[in-house]
């Protein structure tokens, strides 16, 4: 067996194990009853061996006038078995065919005899159009596709209703070492209703495709737990010290190595009363996690602590195992939680040195000034009253002009960063990445931010193929919001689609309060709104306010368009403005004034909106309103107001 691994490149992205392993592969999706492969204990990614054999091109009987070649095509359509198609498959180019990795795998046979569900000899149509036909078998369901036909009596059947490979067959009854009562029936389709879809061994929902049942326990157990069970007994020095019993039955325990509650089929010591779910065996000992700077390590018993998760944010069991920080004293987490895939990169640190290398930002040269590791040529001097809101000044790390922060700026250039930005350590770890980030601040044509769509063109904390602008990848929990004084945020799990409280608008990407009664959430791009701004259409500084409760109609001052007083607005309290914040920080506020890009093939200028009058836009032909606008050099659309502009208005010019 090759300990470094095996590449299948056209499958998953990283090494595999040589595996056997009894479930439906992510591959073909389906079951094979002789079960070698390679397997991705990370993400749970398992290939057959049959399948990972495959070539880029294959010669296939079942459409033998052209080569077909494996591509990916979700949500397309098998044309020989009908079944969904998730990801790869071998198609025509030519002629639209597709045939999924099983079928490519077991081609059915053109002519099949199979007396218990026909009396006639069936024939595969192929090598023409699709037809549309009605199952004569049991499922009765209408499809398009190639189907079996009975040429005497006019019947098409479905090639999956009629015809099974000899090696993919497994038997109708089983007795299980789990389950030595009743003998487990082999069922296809959904559950049975009384039934909670779920194996009794591992807890996985059940597969649909296929499965054993015994109907007189209600007992359901997965094709992977049927031929490959677990140990009835195992003895395990690192988890405890004892030999570990397993209990096949719903029971309600909590893990003595996790804390978290289990609901079947833990392993068991009768003398000690210790419990653990099957999934606990194994944890690595020592780990990085995203949410915190240093490892983390493995211990069997945290002792007395009265601390929560540091992921779940949840109460953490002192009598259980779990993950703590030698140096942060009161840092725990849940085993479940330091490994999950969006916490741990999955690798194990045991015996490895820790990195050392000095992650320090600056030197510092006296009280006042410094050297920075991104402009080495000059020094920094520091400057602390700072300056109102001066548009044509703006910070080289995060674009933003410099107000009243302090801020330092080159002693011979034009160079600055604000105080806060010139600290931003060079190494960090962050809630969106498993990886440690590293600060890059060398020149960059433009780079769009992977926590929110933001372009920008400076600094930013890139690791592998992420990328954040310096707002959202300085965050860090717990994260202190004005908009919400009385309690941290954090960011709990990633969850599609959560209401923001800032913008009302639907996010991947949040942060939340964990006080139950609470439910206050704020995505990435609210988070990082400047507090205070300031914009032509007045001569005071704009605040960001959160929100009020109105009765009346609020109107923005620049697009002179109906705004929502319940969603986060900037407003000067001297005149009332109530101004959208599109409005007032535009679509470019990531990019540095007198800057070049290239947008996909095309030469553009950033420029600030601060002549007498606004430009007109060269695409939606209205006045450009966004304090900060692009030029295109040598066209004659000379400038566009947002990326939306060229897109919707401009056939030739394509930016999307």
């Amino acid at each position: 067996m090759n300990s470094e691994g095996v590449s299948l490149p056209l499958f998953h992205e990283h090494l595999m194990m040589p595996w056997n392993d009894m479930r439906r592969g992510d591959c073909c999706r389906r079951f094979e009853a002789i079960s070698d492969g390679y397997y991705c204990k990370f993400c749970d990614f398992f290939v057959h061996e049959k399948c990972a054999e495959f070539s880029e091109y294959i010669e296939h009987p079942s459409h033998s006038i052209h080569t077909l070649r494996l591509r990916n095509r979700p949500r397309h359509v098998c044309d020989l078995c009908g079944r969904s198609i998730k990801d790869l498959c071998f198609c025509c180019d030519l002629c639209d065919f597709d045939v999924d990795l099983y079928c490519a795998k077991h081609p059915p046979p053109e002519v099949i005899d199979i007396s218990e569900t026909h009396h006639h000899k069936l024939t595969l149509l192929k090598d023409m159009k699709l037809i549309q036909f009605v199952c004569d078998a049991k499922c009765g369901k209408v499809s398009y596709g190639f189907p079996y036909k009975c040429l005497e009596c006019d019947l098409a059947f479905h090639v999956d209703c009629v015809w099974q490979p000899s090696e993919a067959k497994h038997p109708s009854q089983v007795s299980h070492a789990h389950h030595s009562l009743h003998t487990l029936k082999l069922l296809t389709g959904q559950p049975p209703a009384y039934s909670d879809g779920k194996c009794r061994l591992c807890g996985r929902k059940v597969d649909d495709e296929m499965f054993y049942h015994c109907s007189s326990c209600n007992l359901t157990l997965d094709m992977r737990c049927v031929l490959h069970p677990p140990p009835q007994s195992l003895l395990d020095l690192k988890t405890h010290d004892h030999q570990l019993i397993l209990l096949p039955r719903l029971i309600s325990f909590t893990c003595n190595a996790c804390g978290l509650k289990g609901d079947r089929s833990p392993y068991a010591c009768f003398v000690c009363d210790f419990m653990i779910h099957k999934d606990c065996f194994g944890l690595p000992r020592l780990i990085n996690i995203n949410r915190h700077d240093h490892r983390v390590s493995r211990t069997s018993l945290l002792g007395v602590v009265n601390s929560v998760c540091g992921v779940c944010r949840q109460e953490v069991d002192w009598t259980c195992g779990g993950y703590l920080c030698q140096r942060c004293p009161g840092y725990v987490v849940h085993s479940k939680c330091a490994t999950r895939k969006d916490v741990w990169n999955g690798k194990e640190l045991e015996g490895e040195p820790e990195e050392t290398e000095d992650v320090e930002p600056y030197v510092v040269i006296d009280d006042n000034t410094i050297q920075h590791f991104s402009h080495k040529e000059h020094y920094l001097r520091l400057h602390v009253n700072g300056v109102l809101c001066e548009d044509n000044k703006r910070c080289n790390a995060c674009i933003d002009p410099i107000s009243f922060q302090p801020f330092y700026c080159c002693m011979d250039c034009d160079f600055i960063l604000h105080q806060n930005c010139a600290q931003l350590p060079r190494k960090k770890r962050h809630v969106l990445h498993n990886e440690r980030l590293t600060l890059v601040t060398s020149e960059t044509n433009f780079f769009t931010c992977e926590a929110y769509f933001r372009m920008s063109n400076g600094f930013r904390y890139q690791g592998g193929n992420k990328t954040f602008d310096v707002r959202c990848g300085s965050i860090s929990e717990p994260f202190v919001h004005p908009s919400h004084p009385h309690h941290s945020l954090y960011y709990i799990s990633p969850e599609n689609n959560e209401i923001c409280n800032g913008c009302n608008k639907r996010a991947n990407f949040v942060l939340r309060c964990i006080e139950d009664s609470c439910g206050f959430v704020l995505d990435f791009r609210c988070a990082t709104l400047p507090q205070m701004v300031k914009h032509r259409i007045d001569d005071h500084p704009l605040s960001l306010c959160y929100g009020e409760k109105a009765s009346g109609k609020y109107w923005c001052d620049i697009c002179e368009k109906e705004t929502n007083p319940k969603t986060w607005f900037y407003t000067c309290k001297d005149h009332w403005a109530s101004l959208h914040i599109e409005c007032v920080l535009g679509f470019f506020t990531g990019l540095m004034p007198r800057s070049t890009l290239d947008l996909l093939h095309i030469s553009v200028e950033v420029m600030l909106n601060n002549g007498v009058s606004r430009p007109l836009c060269g695409y939606c032909k209205s006045r450009c309103m966004n304090p900060i606008i692009l030029k295109t050099i040598g066209t004659s659309n000379s400038y566009f107001c947002s990326l939306r502009c060229p897109i919707l208005y401009s056939k030739p010019v394509r930016m999307m």
